[in-house]
């Protein structure tokens, strides 16, 4: 901000020199007076680059991030917790508890003598969507796909949650697969005490058979939080909506959607993956990007990330329009899938292009046989 300052204070200086140049230029010579047409032609570039120039930076810092905490391989569940709740929107599931959801085969590692492709939920499939980048030690999370469930009843599924709660850094997310399919709704999330005033963070979501990614922010009402609409060269996706609040209610929040086809379900898994990344800055404002498999930037496969050096982030939630600090606090990482419910459901069910209704949908247990997680793993960096 103090950049700013100087900046404003040194420009008037600069016009009014400025100005005097070019009127002596035009009460020189008349044929000096193209040169002035010249400088009035130059003056509003100039005080665009200046003012550029001194805008504020989307990044607080320019150096590398460091590990925090590093999510991977065999040892992955033991720092997760599994819900087993109700499904608070109104899903079609059955959360399972840890030792429920390794025993069917539902929540695994890759290469694990114990379920590797052995387990009764992948019944002799095999991934639909494989990739070289898949590591061998690969978290699964998976929906119910052997069983027979009746029409409108309840499938088994996972939810699991960090025991780690953070307050800013940045979240990353390397997966080879994602859920897809009618009536799946797979997100991955960080959420904060007593929503919604603790506020709640969607880097990944979206429904059936949904192309692009949707990043949405929910905030409580006692704070400021919208999407800066003025400064859309700051995030190249497309505002869905741009208040915040969100209430038991009326819980939409705001939402950008990511301009890529490789973001989200088909594309996203053909693609071989790729990587989701949170940039949680109180001081700035949150940034999120996504990198398809092969755009995965090398400072971040180095575990060395700077996300100055990115480039534009899919979404931008500034700090100069949203209270970041007082809004977003103690967030744990929430990883998820569910059937239907209050948003898969419903008109977006019979807008999506998906056969009969949803409910209907969850009695096919083939529909669910690509509605896992295929993660390679999740990092918090500071």
């Amino acid at each position: 901000m103090a950049n700013v300052t100087i900046g404003v204070a040194l420009l008037f200086p600069l016009l009014l020199f400025y100005r005097t140049t070019c009127a002596f230029l035009f009460a020189s010579r008349r044929t000096m007076r193209s040169f002035y047409k010249v400088c009035l032609a130059t003056l509003p570039l100039t005080i665009l680059v200046d003012a550029r120039r001194y805008a504020p930076s989307r990044y607080s810092r320019t150096t590398a991030y460091s590990v925090k905490d590093y999510y991977q391989g065999d040892d992955f569940f033991d720092s997760w917790d599994f819900y087993t709740g109700s499904d608070p929107t109104g899903g079609n599931v059955i959360y399972q508890s840890k030792s429920d959801a390794q025993s069917k085969g539902l929540a695994y590692v890759n290469g694990d003598s114990d379920n590797d492709n052995d387990n009764d939920n992948d019944n002799g499939h095999t991934d639909s969507y494989s990739s070289s980048s898949s590591s061998s030690s690969s978290i699964v999370l998976a929906i119910d796909s052997t069983s027979t469930v009746a029409a409108g009843g309840d499938r088994d599924a996972v939810r699991i949650s960090s025991q780690t709660s953070y307050t800013g850094g940045l979240f990353v997310l390397d997966a080879s697969q994602m859920p897809v399919g009618c009536s799946v709704w797979p997100s991955f999330w960080t959420v904060g005490p007593n929503w919604p005033y603790g506020g709640e963070i969607d880097i990944v979501e979206g429904i059936n058979n949904q192309a692009q990614n949707q990043m949405t922010v929910h905030s409580g009402t006692n704070y400021t939080c919208t999407i800066d609409t003025n400064d859309s060269d700051e995030y190249t996706g497309s505002v869905l909506a741009s208040n915040c609040y969100s209430t038991e209610s009326s819980d939409a929040g705001c939402s950008i959607k990511d301009s890529s086809s490789t973001s989200f379900a088909d594309g996203f898994n053909n693609a071989g993956g790729g990587v989701f990344a949170l940039l949680w800055d109180n001081s700035v404002g949150l940034s999120m990007w996504h990198f398809a498999r092969s755009d995965i930037p090398a400072d971040l496969t180095s575990q060395a990330p700077t996300p100055s050096s990115w480039g534009t982030p899919s979404g931008f939630w500034s700090a100069k329009t949203c209270d970041i600090t007082d809004n977003f606090y103690e967030h744990q990482m929430v990883i998820d899938t569910t059937i239907c419910g209050n948003w898969a459901g419903g008109a977006a069910y019979s807008q999506s292009g998906c056969s009969g209704t949803c409910t209907d949908m969850v009695a096919d247990a083939s529909n669910y046989v690509d509605a896992k997680w295929v993660i390679n793993y999740v990092a918090v960096y500071q």
